[in-house]
């Protein structure tokens, strides 16, 4: 994605290395690497496609998470 102007920077961080965690342990990295706002969403969960910067979703089933993406 490119940057945005005016925007902080995100983490410099690979949100697929997140995919196959537990959820706990996922989000505990997350915080650790930097993200400001962690959100955990269950499978087809209905969503708002506005950015914010500094945000990691997770996409969690069964307490794994099958789904990364930053914003």
């Amino acid at each position: 994605m490119a940057t945005l102007p005016g925007l902080p920077a995100d983490p410099d961080d690979d949100p697929a290395a997140y995919v196959g965690r537990s959820a706990d342990d996922a989000a505990a990295r997350a915080r650790a690497r930097g993200w400001t706002d962690v959100r955990t969403l269950p499978p087809g969960a209905i969503v708002t496609m506005e950015y914010r910067a500094g945000r990691l979703n997770l996409e969690v089933e069964h307490g794994t998470v099958r789904r990364c993406w930053k914003g």
